[in-house]
């Protein structure tokens, strides 16, 4: 399994946490650098950004147009007909980019996954699967994929992993009811979830992105 190409961005020299962010469906890698301009973790000391670059695939509800996609989307309804053998192929190569981060020199601790849309239900899919205990994961406007499975499969070492989750009131694309099903499952599940909602559809605000803000900074404090 070869890496996903990526793009970089450090604070400095010297990373001691690296945050992943993992886009939606049919952007890229590029799509949230100037996210992570904005954001001030300057007193969690150096950071390296990762955004890496889905597939390209076929995507079943946009008439089969080839795109960047973390899975495929079978139809309007996110939770009856899942693409799990997509999912569980991405799982394993967002997985692989932790390992690496690892193999740098940041620990797993000082690692968070985090992304919007698809990228949300990726981060959420691996990151509480993962083996090692994360920094946080963080998920934008997205929802909680193969939920029937987390159950059996979450891993004990992200039992307690802190979860940021922000979600647009208006969202036309993942619903609010969706979002907030995923919301009472983690919490269900005894996960600890920071729940944002705001006055938007399916983006990101700037409210949104101070809220991140905070919480990154307590979740990577040392």
């Amino acid at each position: 399994m070869s890496l996903l190409q990526t793009i970089e961005l450090q604070t400095g020299d010297a990373p001691s946490a690296s945050i992943i962010v993992l886009h939606g469906l049919g952007a890229d890698g590029n799509d949230f650098v100037p996210l992570a301009q904005e954001l001030d973790l300057t007193a969690v000391g150096d950071v390296r950004f990762i955004f890496p670059q889905a597939p390209t695939m076929p995507v079943t509800i946009n008439g089969g147009y080839v795109m960047r996609a973390w899975y495929d989307i079978l139809g309007a309804d996110l939770v009856r007909r899942e693409d799990e053998a997509g999912l569980r192929q991405s799982q394993q190569q967002v997985a692989a980019l932790i390992d690496r981060e690892r193999e740098r020199g940041v620990p797993a601790h000082r690692i968070v996954l985090g992304g919007f849309s698809q990228g949300c239900a990726m981060s959420l899919l691996t990151g509480l699967r993962y083996p090692e205990r994360l920094a946080g994961i963080a998920g934008l406007s997205g929802y909680l994929p193969l939920a029937d499975t987390l159950a059996a499969e979450a891993h004990d070492a992200n039992r307690l992993v802190p979860i940021f989750l922000g979600h647009g009131l208006h969202d036309g694309v993942v619903t609010l009811a969706r979002a907030t099903s995923t919301r009472q499952a983690l919490q269900e599940a005894g996960y600890d979830v920071a729940w944002h909602t705001y006055p938007m559809q399916h983006s990101v605000c700037a409210q949104e992105v101070r809220d991140l803000n905070d919480w990154l900074l307590k979740v990577l404090a040392r």
